[in-house]
């Protein structure tokens, strides 16, 4: 794994929770700038998916594939299904929500390197 792509990936998510916090603070409900921010955030998971598949195609191995596939596919899905639990019902609650899943990123990425740097438990 590319170590600084993680990083500000992660540092990204981070961003985008504590703004979600905040409007949560402030009593709103998703709107469609918080949302953008969580595509542009799923796109930067999708290309640190790509840089993943390119490196393990290269031969460079995780210590444990099935772990680092299933960590590699969560960090994919965790976006979206937050997003659509939280639009289901637009309240303030869904706000903390989408908040909750972007910083639940940060800890999938570090699983993810953890893994990829030979640790699998």
């Amino acid at each position: 794994m590319i170590t600084g792509y993680s990083v500000a990936v992660a540092l990204c998510s981070l961003a985008v929770a504590a703004w979600a916090f905040v409007s949560a603070a402030r009593n709103r409900e998703p709107g469609k700038p918080l949302l953008i921010g969580l595509v542009a955030l799923e796109a930067l998971l999708l290309v640190q998916v790509v840089i993943a598949v390119v490196l393990l195609i290269g031969g460079d191995r995780p210590g444990s594939m099935v772990t680092f596939i299933a960590y590699l596919v969560g960090s994919l899905l965790i976006l979206p299904l937050g997003a659509a639990w939280a639009l289901a019902e637009r309240t303030r609650s869904s706000t903390v929500i989408l908040g909750i899943t972007c910083v639940t990123v940060p800890v999938l990425i570090l699983r993810l390197s953890e893994v990829w740097g030979g640790a699998s438990a």
